[in-house]
């Protein structure tokens, strides 16, 4: 069974990507709800609020990711070829063994970071999401 799923793709026997440190905490934390409606006025103590249907909000979020080659130039291709699939923008993200829910993320190329071996075949890299709708998961 594929480990991770990117744009319906095996990420480890293409880019040779696996989930970083955290990757299931973070892609598996509860979404945050959208603010209340709330009205303030002189007239009455305190204030109202609307607590009727409540909706969850958009989230951003941070996922670590190694990236693995069998030597220099293998690495250097499968690093590109990663890459240029987030730059398209949408990425829809899959754990299997964890459950069949889709993450469909939006690639932000915000807050990276990047640090590689000193034998040039091995990176670790995190780099921040959006994901618009958390209940849209299918």
């Amino acid at each position: 069974m594929n480990e991770l799923l990117i744009n319906n793709k095996d990420a480890y026997a293409l880019w040779g990507v696996r989930m970083g440190e955290g990757f299931l905490d973070v892609i598996g934390a509860s979404a945050p709800m959208k603010d209340f409606i709330e009205n303030k006025s002189r007239l009455e103590h305190g204030k109202r609020v609307i607590i009727n249907d409540p909706k969850v909000d958009e989230r951003e979020i941070t996922l670590s990711f190694t990236i693995e080659g069998s030597s220099q130039s293998d690495y250097q291709s499968k690093k590109k070829a990663f890459f240029d699939e987030l730059y398209k923008g949408k990425v829809d993200i899959q754990v299997p063994a964890n459950s069949s829910e889709i993450y469909h993320l939006i690639y932000l190329g915000k807050s990276i970071t990047y640090a590689q071996s000193l034998d040039r075949t091995f990176a670790k890299c995190s780099m921040k999401f959006n994901e618009p709708n958390p209940v849209n998961r299918t």
